[in-house]
C-alpha cells in the first residue's frame, strides 16, 4: 500500500501546469537520491549552503547563489538584503524600518499575489503606471533616498505596456537602485537561470520546485555576491526574518542535483516532444463532434512550451466544459486541466510523464463521446 493509498488520497496526471496547489514538479531520480543521502548525516548548514551556492552560481553562470525555501521566500529575503545590504545591524529589527530605506517599487501592472513576500518585510510599495502604461517619467520619479529596490515580476502579469525591463535597469543602476527579478516559473528556457543576471539585474529568483524538477519547498536566488551573502546573513538558521523560512540540508542538495540535471537536458529534443504531444491531441480532438482544438503557444507561464487549447460547444459535445472538468478530475486516475475562457481547457504536456499524454486523450475522447 502507498501512503496516497493509506490517506485515501487519489494521484493526479498533471495536465495543467508547474502548479504550486499540485505539487509543483515529480523529482527524478538523481534528485531524490541526493536528498536521501543529505539525510544521513549531520553537517555545517553555513558551510553546506556556502559550498552548495558556490557550485549553483558557476552551473548557472552567476557570481553568487543562494537556496531558499521556494521562490516566494527569496523575496522576502532578497528585499530584506537590498535594506540591510549596507547596514547589517538593520536585520534585528526588521519589519521595522524606522529610518532604513523602506519603499519598494513595482509597476502597476506587475501588481499579484506574490508580491506580499516583499510586503512582508515592512516596506510600502510604490506603484508606477496607469491604464496607458508605464513611461521612464514614472519611474524616475518615484525613485527617493526611501527607495530599497525595484522588483519586477516576469511572467503572465508582465504587460506590453511595462517600461522594458532593460530600461528599468537601466534606470535604476544610474540611481544606486539593485533590481529584483521574480522569475519563479521562467524556466524554460534554460538561458533565464543567467539571462537577467546578464541583462544587469542585481538578483533574480527561481522555483525549484516547478521545471527545475527540484524539491517542491526549495527556491534558487542568483545574482550579486553583497545580495547574495545578505540573504544569507538574513536567512535560516541566523535569527533574522528569515528565521521561519528554513531550507534543509536535503534541499540543498536535492536542488544541486536539479540544477546539474537541468542545464544537462536536451531542451531542443523536449520542446519538440511537447509540439508533437500536442499536434497529436489536436489532430484527434478536431475529430470529435462539437471540439475544437489548436495549439496555443506560449504557455500560461509565457514559457516557450506550446499547450493545447480545446474549445467546447456544450450542445454538440452534450456536456458543458465546467461538468467535463470536474469527470476529468473524479476519474481515476484524476486528471487536472487548466480552464480556459468560460468554454475551453488547455492541455499542458510539459508535466505529463511517459505513457500519460495518450491516457489523457483517452480519457478526453471517452467523456467527450
Amino acid at each position: 500500500m502507498t501512503i496516497y493509498e493509506e490517506l485515501g488520497i487519489r494521484p493526479i496526471i498533471n495536465a495543467n501546469a508547474t502548479l504550486t496547489k499540485l505539487g509543483g514538479s515529480l523529482m527524478p531520480p538523481e534528485v531524490v537520491e541526493a536528498m536521501v543521502e543529505a539525510s544521513w548525516h549531520f553537517v555545517d548548514l553555513h558551510e553546506l549552503q556556502q559550498r552548495v551556492g558556490e557550485k549553483l552560481a558557476e552551473l548557472t553562470r552567476n557570481e553568487a547563489a543562494y537556496v531558499c525555501c521556494g521562490a516566494a521566500a527569496g523575496l522576502t529575503l532578497a528585499t530584506a538584503a537590498c535594506i540591510t545590504v549596507a547596514n547589517p545591524a538593520a536585520m534585528a529589527y526588521l519589519p521595522v524600518l524606522a529610518g532604513l530605506k523602506n519603499e519598494v517599487i513595482i509597476h502597476k501592472s506587475h501588481r499579484n499575489g506574490y508580491d506580499h513576500a516583499v510586503r512582508a518585510v515592512g516596506i510600502r510599495v510604490v506603484e508606477i503606471g496607469d491604464a496607458a502604461g508605464t513611461t521612464e517619467d514614472h519611474l524616475k520619479a518615484a525613485i527617493s533616498d526611501k527607495t530599497a529596490a525595484i522588483a519586477w515580476f516576469q511572467g503572465a502579469m508582465t504587460g506590453m505596456g511595462d517600461l522594458p525591463i532593460e530600461r528599468v535597469i537601466a534606470i535604476a543602476k544610474s540611481r544606486g537602485v539593485p533590481v529584483i527579478v521574480d522569475a519563479a516559473a521562467q524556466l524554460p528556457p534554460v538561458s533565464n537561470l543567467w539571462r537577467f543576471t546578464q541583462m544587469g539585474a542585481d538578483l533574480a529568483i527561481f522555483s525549484g520546485g516547478k521545471d527545475l524538477c527540484g524539491p517542491q519547498s526549495s527556491g534558487l536566488i542568483v545574482g550579486r555576491r553583497d545580495l547574495i551573502e545578505a540573504c544569507r546573513l538574513n536567512g535560516s538558521p541566523n535569527h533574522s526574518i528569515g528565521r521561519p523560512m528554513k531550507v534543509g540540508k536535503e534541499e540543498m542538495c536535492g536542488l544541486l542535483a536539479a540544477v546539474k540535471r537541468y542545464v544537462a537536458l536536451d531542451h531542443e529534443a523536449r520542446a519538440q516532444r511537447c509540439e508533437e504531444i500536442v499536434a497529436g491531441w489536436s489532430e484527434a480532438l478536431n475529430r470529435v463532434p462539437g471540439i475544437t482544438a489548436c495549439r496555443d503557444f506560449p504557455n500560461e507561464a509565457g514559457q516557450p512550451i506550446p499547450r493545447c487549447m480545446v474549445t467546447i460547444d456544450s450542445g454538440a459535445a452534450r456536456i458543458d466544459r465546467d461538468s467535463l472538468v470536474a469527470r476529468l478530475l473524479s476519474c481515476s486516475p484524476s486528471i487536472s486541466v487548466a480552464p480556459a475562457g468560460s468554454d475551453g481547457i488547455y492541455l499542458n504536456p510539459m508535466t505529463l510523464e511517459p505513457g500519460e499524454p495518450e491516457t489523457v486523450l483517452r480519457r478526453l475522447v471517452e467523456l467527450l463521446s
